[in-house]
C-alpha cells in the first residue's frame, strides 16, 4: 500500500530540482501524475524514468490557458485531480532596486505568485465537487524574512504565503485544504541555471556545492530536493488531513537565527571590544 494509492496530482516545475524529487516520490508511492514543466526534453525523461502512471506536458505557468490544460489533462486521463502542487520559479534579478526594470519584476511575479493563483483557480471548483483535495505551494524563507534573495522573488514567496491562508480559509469548508511549504537554500538547478552553467559543469561541482549549503543551518547537511518532496507528500497524504493554511518550513533550522558556534564568535568580537 503507498500512501498516494489512488490519488492523481499534478506537479508544475517537475522537470528538475524538487518538482521532480516529488513527482518520483508520488509515484512510488502510487499516484498518477501529470507534470508540467516547459523543458520538454528533460521532463518527457523524467517521466519515463518514473514508469507508466505519469504523464508530461509542456506548460508555461505564466500562460493561464496551459496552466488549465494541465489541470484538465489529470481530470481527462486519470478522472479527478487530488493534489496540485504549484512549485514552477525561478531566481529573480539580484541588483539594487532602481536597477532592477519593470518588467523583471513582473515577469518573477507572474512566474510564482500568478501561477500560484491561477493553479488554484482552476483545480479548486474540480476539488470542490469531489469534496477534496490537497493545494500545496512552494515558498520560501524568503518569503518572511529578509536576506535570502533578490526584492522580487522574495515579495513572490511572501505573496504565495499570503495567498495560501486566503485560499485556504475560503476553500477548507469543502473539504480542500491549502497548504505551502518554505524550504531554505536547497540543491536544485536553479542556482545552475542563475549563474549561467551547462548541466554538466554544475553537476561536477555538486559536491562543493553541497559542502558550502552545508554551513548555512544548524544540521549541517545541505538540504536535497529530496528533503522538501517527502514534506510534499506529507502534505499531499491523508496523514496531514488537518492541516490546513499552514506554511511548513523545511529549511534544517536556518531561519531560527544564527546558529550557536555564530553567536559565540559573534560575542567573542563583541567582547574584545569593551575588554580593548
Amino acid at each position: 500500500m503507498g500512501r498516494m494509492d489512488g490519488k492523481v496530482a499534478v506537479i508544475t516545475g517537475a522537470a528538475d530540482g524538487i518538482g521532480e524529487a516529488t513527482g518520483r516520490l508520488f509515484v512510488q508511492e502510487g499516484a498518477r501524475v501529470v507534470a508540467a514543466d516547459i523543458d520538454d526534453e528533460r521532463g518527457r525523461s523524467v517521466v519515463r524514468e518514473w514508469g507508466g502512471n505519469a504523464l508530461y506536458l509542456h506548460t508555461d505557468v505564466t500562460q493561464e490557458a496551459q496552466v488549465k490544460a494541465a489541470i484538465d489533462l489529470a481530470v481527462r486521463e486519470f478522472g479527478r485531480i487530488d493534489c496540485l502542487h504549484n512549485n514552477a520559479g525561478g531566481a529573480g534579478m539580484f541588483a539594487p532596486i532602481q536597477d532592477i526594470p519593470v518588467e523583471a519584476f513582473d515577469q518573477t511575479i507572474a512566474l510564482m505568485l500568478r501561477a500560484a493563483f491561477i493553479g488554484i483557480k482552476y483545480a479548486a471548483p474540480i476539488m470542490k465537487a469531489q469534496g477534496s483535495g490537497s493545494i500545496i505551494n512552494t515558498a520560501s524563507v524568503a518569503g518572511f524574512r529578509t536576506g535570502d534573495s533578490d526584492h522580487s522573488y522574495s515579495v513572490a514567496k511572501a505573496g504565495i504565503i499570503q495567498l495560501t491562508r486566503t485560499a485556504a480559509m475560503e476553500l477548507g469548508v469543502c473539504n480542500v485544504r491549502v497548504n505551502c511549504i518554505s524550504p531554505g537554500f536547497v540543491v536544485t538547478g536553479a542556482f545552475q541555471k542563475a549563474a549561467g552553467m551547462t548541466r554538466e559543469a554544475y553537476i561536477q561541482r555538486l559536491p562543493q556545492v553541497k559542502e558550502h549549503f552545508a554551513s548555512f543551518q544548524p544540521l549541517r547537511r545541505a538540504c536535497l530536493p529530496e528533503d522538501i518532496a517527502r514534506a510534499v507528500l506529507w502534505l499531499a497524504s491523508d496523514e496531514s488531513a488537518f492541516v490546513n493554511g499552514a506554511n511548513l518550513v523545511v529549511d534544517g533550522g536556518m531561519s531560527n537565527g544564527k546558529t550557536w558556534s555564530q553567536c559565540l564568535a559573534d560575542m567573542g568580537r563583541i567582547g574584545a571590544v569593551l575588554l580593548g
